[in-house]
């Protein structure tokens, strides 16, 4: 037995339209064709064969994800990355370097979670 792959991840979100307008316009993600679901959502293509999963999440009250929950994109050049999330005004840390040697930045969708975009040392 093992583990494969890793497939998906999947996030709640409060609204649809403005985040599926942060995943594809800032931070340039493909959108792809969702199953027809009870409920509102979009999908996005990760790399190769990763999915990103934005679920609506209307039935509940919404509360962010805790501090330092993340998932990581790695990325070609982190400069241009940075340039284009000023123009795209978006909310972001400062670059920083890891323990080993990767570069990364944070930035914030909409509802305030983060994505970590990093290039290796």
């Amino acid at each position: 037995m093992q583990v494969l792959e890793l497939n998906h991840v999947a996030i709640h979100i409060t609204d649809v339209t403005r985040s599926a307008d942060f995943y594809r316009r800032v931070l340039r993600l493909e959108p792809i064709a969702r199953p027809a679901f009870s409920f509102p959502g979009a999908w996005f293509r990760l790399g190769t064969s990763q999915e990103l999963h934005l679920i609506a999440d209307y039935g509940r009250p919404f509360s962010p994800n805790h501090r330092n929950n993340h998932f990581a994109l790695r990325v070609d050049d982190l400069d241009a990355w940075e340039t284009h999330l000023q123009a795209a005004g978006a909310n972001f840390a400062p670059r920083k370097r890891r323990p080993d040697g990767a570069w990364q930045v944070f930035v914030q969708d909409p509802d305030g979670q983060s994505i970590e975009l990093f290039t290796p040392k």
